[in-house]
């Protein structure tokens, strides 16, 4: 299986990240593969050391006039019959040629960007489905989701983040977004006052977050952590992980807390939702509601059992439906399906 993959975010984000364990889910199952993205430093060294082949090129906009020849001439070099766009960028500078274009949606992008597109591919059953109700036809909108691993680390020590011994600690992950509702944790935590979090995650609202923290009074028990490349280490440390995103058409995070074994609390936000079955699995709150949020928290600390009920249950979620191995079979059978080998 050949393969090239277009990439032109220049940020870190859950796309971001997913992009670089899914080129090593490919490397790992024996596929050749090759890339063309934006000049990051982090993923450069990542792909680096997975051996993929990488170009950088600057993905710019209106007037940019390289990238698209140089994703055409490497995936011919290549001998590519397949090219997978990830994002709006990306697809709107990958040309047609001798080989099917393929573009992974894990958000409601403008569609208009993949036209004359071989495929799209959602990461919930729900973008697949609006695919075909913005005009995609059916046949060719498909859905795989992602998958979620165990990750190599150990518990991060509390005191390397001034954070006590013996108190809750919750965790948040994610982009420091508005759609991220990071301000809804911390107005939870105005109502817990023994309990610690931290953040991991960097992003436009940074400097609105902590002066919110600071107004709130939680600012002592938060810990802005940044963008972290350690999230199995996170996962292992807390005591929960609270995800109350506005809007979320995913959330990779939850299956990651599944796959680490932490319980999760997030919002009925489409993508938790659907992944959540509440009270089994994880636990739903509606959105932007710091109460519930706070009443849930308190609940499961007060309850072990509960928590290790649904670390089980989430992991047994992954290993049902979000293995590496699963999902890698689903994009393979997808690649045959358009020309790959």
């Amino acid at each position: 299986m050949k393969l090239v993959h277009t990439l032109g975010a220049s940020g870190d984000g859950g796309a971001e990240t997913y992009f670089t364990e899914l080129v090593g889910a490919f490397a790992r199952a024996g596929f050749q593969q090759a890339a063309v993205i934006r000049p990051h430093a982090g993923r450069e060294a990542a792909l680096k050391a997975l051996g993929v082949e990488t170009r950088l090129e600057l993905f710019s906009k209106p007037f940019d006039f390289a990238t698209a020849p140089a994703i055409e001439k490497m995936t011919r070099a290549f001998g590519a019959k397949v090219v997978l766009a990830w994002m709006n960028r990306a697809a709107s500078r990958t040309p047609p040629g001798p080989y099917a274009r393929i573009g992974r949606l894990g958000g409601y992008y403008k569609l208009k960007n993949y036209r004359d597109f071989n495929a799209l591919v959602g990461n919930t059953q729900d973008i697949a489905d609006w695919m075909v109700r913005e005009g995609w036809a059916k046949a060719h909108a498909h859905y795989i989701p992602n998958f979620a691993a165990e990750g190599e680390g150990a518990p991060i020590p509390r005191a390397h983040f001034a954070t006590p011994e013996g108190v809750p600690l919750l965790l948040g992950m994610g982009r420091l977004h508005e759609s991220k509702a990071h301000d809804v944790s911390l107005r939870a935590l105005t109502l817990l006052p023994d309990a610690y979090l931290w953040i991991a995650g960097s992003g436009p609202e940074e400097d609105k977050l902590k002066a919110l923290a600071e107004d709130l009074g939680v600012a002592p028990r938060v810990r802005f952590l940044g963008w972290r490349t350690d999230a199995p280490s996170l996962y292992r440390s807390a005591d929960l992980c609270v995800f109350p995103s506005r809007f979320e058409p995913l959330g990779n995070v939850v299956i990651q807390a599944w796959a680490h074994g932490l319980p999760v609390i997030a919002a009925n936000a489409a993508g938790p939702a659907s992944l959540i079955r509440d009270g089994e699995d994880g636990a739903l709150i509606p959105i932007d509601n710091a109460e519930a949020l706070a009443d849930k928290v308190r609940a499961l600390l007060a309850d072990p059992a509960l928590r290790r009920s649904f670390a089980a249950a989430g992991r047994a979620r992954v290993a049902a439906d979000f293995s590496e191995a699963a999902v890698v079979a689903q994009w393979r059978a997808l690649f045959s399906r358009y020309g790959g080998e």
